[in-house]
């Protein structure tokens, strides 16, 4: 599990460092080329930064051991890195919606410059390579706070791809579509960042996809010797998947059968489900009170 979470604080740390240097080229060329959009594109960039740190040091918490007050560990650090993540994008749309409005509101509008149009292009294809890098990660690692970030990369590779049109638009008659641009670049970023808001909220909250759990049903219900599943349960820690599940099994079995039942169950989770952690519970099965129900 810490070679997982090493390879996820890799993946933070490269989007950290393409949102300083992207940030920064962002702000310097929208600005000298007369682009609100770009502007906005570099101000979303520069709260990424502070979002992909979030996440880094969640990761980082998330990988410390159980202890006297943690008996299930720190993995949902990671999750409330995401939320965390999700309330610095929040912020950031509020103030590229302040800056959009103003630039509309005003009676003469710049043109923005043709460099601000190509930086915008250049920033789009890197931001997409580092969503489809930090995508992959998140699956392998089983990483909800990487995958958070590779969410935002994405959104940040067609914000940059928007702001580039915007330019466009403006440079050849549409003053307006610049600041308009940067409108619609404060919607994506809402948008972003209400998604992994929930998603967050909903691991926090014990929250399980009911089709996940019907799954993992299918698969102890399929081993030798369980005649039934009572109930089954899980929740999300972090990277790692907790499930309870009740089994049935013969009343006639001693406790050593019963118990290699439970181990074959867990084996079974873990190599089908990738379910790190399984509670089994055993009851016994009566078919004669099945039969007469």
């Amino acid at each position: 599990m810490d070679l997982l979470n090493k390879k996820a604080e890799y993946g933070a740390w490269i989007s950290i460092g393409v949102y300083i240097v992207l940030s920064l080229l962002k702000i310097g060329a929208g600005w000298w080329g007369n682009s609100e959009a770009l502007l906005a594109d570099g101000l979303n960039n520069t709260s990424d930064i502070f979002a992909s740190l979030a996440v880094l040091i969640g990761l980082r918490i998330s990988n410390k051991p159980a202890d006297a007050d943690h008996q299930y560990g720190h993995s949902r650090a990671e999750t409330i890195a995401s939320m965390v993540a999700s309330f610095v994008m929040f912020g950031a749309g509020i103030e590229v919606f302040r800056s959009a409005f103003a630039k509309i509101m005003e009676k003469e509008i710049a043109l923005p410059d043709m460099f601000a149009a190509w930086v915008a292009v250049f920033s789009a294809v890197v931001m997409y390579l580092v969503y489809r890098y930090n995508s992959r990660l998140a699956q392998r690692t089983q990483s909800h706070a990487l995958k958070a970030a590779a969410l935002d990369n994405r959104s940040d590779a067609f914000v940059s791809l928007g702001t580039f049109i915007g330019v466009i638009g403006a440079i050849n008659g549409l003053p307006w579509l610049d600041a308009a641009t940067a409108i619609i670049v404060g919607l994506v970023i809402w948008k972003t960042a209400w998604d992994i808001f929930r998603e967050a909220t909903h691991m926090l909250t014990d929250g399980f996809d009911e089709n996940e759990l019907e799954k993992y049903k299918e698969t102890v219900l399929s081993l030798n010797g369980v005649e039934g599943v009572k109930d089954i349960k899980g929740r999300v820690h972090g990277n790692q998947i907790f499930v309870d599940v009740v089994i049935e099994v013969d009343h006639e079995m001693n406790v050593l059968e019963s118990h290699e039942i439970t181990e074959h169950v867990e084996s079974e989770l873990l190599e089908k489900h990738q379910v790190m952690q399984v509670h089994v519970h055993i009851e016994p099965y009566m078919q004669n009170e099945r039969l007469s129900k």
